[in-house]
């Protein structure tokens, strides 16, 4: 018998694996498992496939990303990570998919025409404006960014300031040999936290590994 843990809304664990509750029951995006409890059908998260996942599995003491939630997800690429927000916001949220490759954008685009709470649009996340009128419609509180640019924090720093409130929730998935390969992981990480900080308050700072090499998880709250 199955005996599910609720972790966070709509994400679960079980056997020290985390699910997502299905939104569209019978179907996989990425050749994960689904189980089936109580009639209900749940989806495994792989965090070796997802840095969101990865910080769930490492201990992210809070979720900002619940049900009814719209969220900016800048660096959605073909869509892994962005279709388990899709399950946790269910039918009633929007995440918008925000990425520069036209590749993973294809991919991207097919998951979207199969689930109607994601907006794909192919974008530069370094230009902001860009796509502000559309997300200024949606008028998120959440963002997500897992862009590997040497300019990374700043990025986020740029669309916080944009498209958040004051109190409004913001996860930063850092890679740090994108910055500076000469440099240790925990030297750029320190450096980067004290410009992080002068814009959020900073709840969590989680390091990836081992399913992600040298990558930090900032859970931040805008000041």
């Amino acid at each position: 018998m199955y005996e599910l843990i609720q972790l966070f809304e709509n994400v679960f664990s079980l056997n020290e694996k985390i699910f997502t509750k299905n939104l569209l029951p019978g179907k996989k995006v990425y050749g994960e498992s689904l189980i089936n409890v109580k009639g209900s059908e749940y989806r495994e998260w792989v965090p070796w496939r997802s840095k969101l996942g990865a910080g769930i599995k490492k201990g992210l003491k809070e979720l900002p990303i619940k049900k009814g939630s719209k969220v900016l997800y800048l660096g959605s690429a073909e869509g892994t990570s962005v279709s388990h927000v899709s399950d946790i916001i269910e039918e009633k949220g929007i995440v918008i998919g925000i990425d520069i490759s036209g590749k993973a954008m294809q991919k991207f685009i097919s998951l979207a025409e199969k689930r109607p709470n994601i907006i794909p649009l192919m974008a530069d996340a370094n230009q902001p404006k860009e796509y502000k009128q559309l997300i200024d419609e949606v008028k998120p509180s959440v963002l997500f960014q897992d862009v590997s640019q040497p300019n990374q924090t700043q990025i986020f720093i740029k669309n916080s300031e944009m498209f958040l409130k004051k109190g409004d929730y913001a996860l930063l998935a850092l890679k740090a040999r994108s910055i500076d390969v000469t440099k240790q992981p925990k030297d750029i990480f320190e450096k980067e936290l004290k410009e992080i900080e002068k814009f959020f308050e900073v709840k969590q700072v989680l390091l990836l590994a081992p399913f992600e090499k040298d990558h930090a998880l900032f859970l931040c709250r805008k000041k």
